[in-house]
């Protein structure tokens, strides 16, 4: 037994070690990594430029020996004579891509991108987003929205493609635009909210475990978690929801005014080829169709914007995840969302 209870003193005595050892290792990295700073930068592709190079290559492929040197000698030629001449005043297209979850997290690059292309970008330009998002949190969203206004009021033409899905909250940033395209089993609609909200009251209540949940304000919490919801807090939330539909409505009746709201904001979704019939795109076609079909007389320039995360960003993400895996706080706060 003495030795048993030796070597398990032995083993807690070691654990500690070790885990003393990591801690000092993960605070040096942290400091460190905190002192060279984090990187965030725009990146340009020429996409313009990228669809010839494709043309080129392929057309190579098909010549013979000879007719590939004269080809090479023909765009020799070409990029000598295009180097001469000045682009400021060409008309170019802008091209940023979102991707959406349920977060909305793209939308704090989505602002930078946006911030980058204001300060180029003119009215003569045009600025085409590719959307592809199911929709969520309403904040985020409605901030993803309002980036895209920012082009509108600069008024610089905006165009969104869909290829696959902007529905909801991605919709809701669609209709900012002056020309919505979408392939034609693409989703798009969905104008409605929800919100989810899990009660562990009657579990709770079952196994006699209190809960106390003390608020400041009648409607601070009208549903809960752990608590028991009441009528009069199910009827205010229920409210909440429909002033958020309501708003959401308002939204999509300023940008497309032609939209019968009663026949399309019911929350369901269409596929392209039912969503021009009721008017919630405006042509059916891809986003690789329309930029090559543009690439042949101007200048189609892709930015994006890189957050490089440094090593103490990343240590603290995964100890955070870590800690907040352990508790209710993810589900307390998902009970507070309500999704577009």
């Amino acid at each position: 037994m003495d030795a048993m209870q030796s070597i398990g003193v032995f083993a807690a005595e070691t654990f500690l070690i070790l885990f003393a050892i990591i801690v000092v290792i993960l605070v040096i990295a942290m400091i460190a990594a905190k002192a060279a700073g984090q990187k965030s930068e725009i990146e340009v592709e020429l996409l313009h430029k990228k669809y010839k190079n494709f043309r080129n290559l392929l057309k190579a492929h098909t010549l013979t020996k000879t007719e590939r040197k004269e080809m090479k000698k023909k765009l020799k030629a070409e990029h000598k004579e295009n180097e001469g001449k000045s682009r400021t005043q060409e008309k170019k297209i802008f091209v940023i891509d979102f991707e959406g979850d349920v977060k909305a997290s793209a939308v704090e690059n989505l602002r930078e991108e946006i911030t980058a292309v204001l300060t180029s970008a003119t009215p003569q330009d045009e600025v085409v987003v590719r959307i592809e998002s199911p929709g969520g949190v309403v904040h985020g969203y409605g901030l993803a929205a309002a980036q895209l206004i920012r082009l509108r009021d600069k008024s610089i033409p905006l165009t969104v493609c869909v290829d696959k899905v902007a529905a909801s909250g991605g919709y809701m940033m669609s209709v900012t635009a002056n020309k919505i395209m979408s392939a034609p089993f693409a989703i798009v609609g969905s104008i409605g909210v929800v919100a989810q909200v899990p009660n562990l009251h009657r579990i709770l209540k079952k196994h006699d475990v209190d809960v106390k949940e003390y608020t400041a304000g009648e409607y601070k919490r009208t549903v809960s978690l752990l608590g028991e919801i009441t009528p009069k807090g199910e009827e205010k939330f229920k409210q909440q929801l429909e002033e958020t539909h309501v708003l959401f409505k308002t939204f999509v009746q300023k940008f497309r005014p032609h939209l019968n709201l009663e026949q399309v904001a019911t929350g369901e979704y269409w596929y392209g080829e039912q969503a021009i019939a009721l008017g919630l795109v405006d042509e059916i076609r891809t986003s690789d169709d329309y930029l090559m079909s543009l690439a042949e007389k101007h200048q189609i320039i892709k930015v994006t914007y890189q957050q490089h995360e440094s090593i103490s960003d990343k240590l603290t993400g995964i100890i955070g995840k870590a800690i907040k895996k352990g508790t209710l706080s993810i589900v307390e706060d998902l009970e507070t969302r309500r999704f577009l």
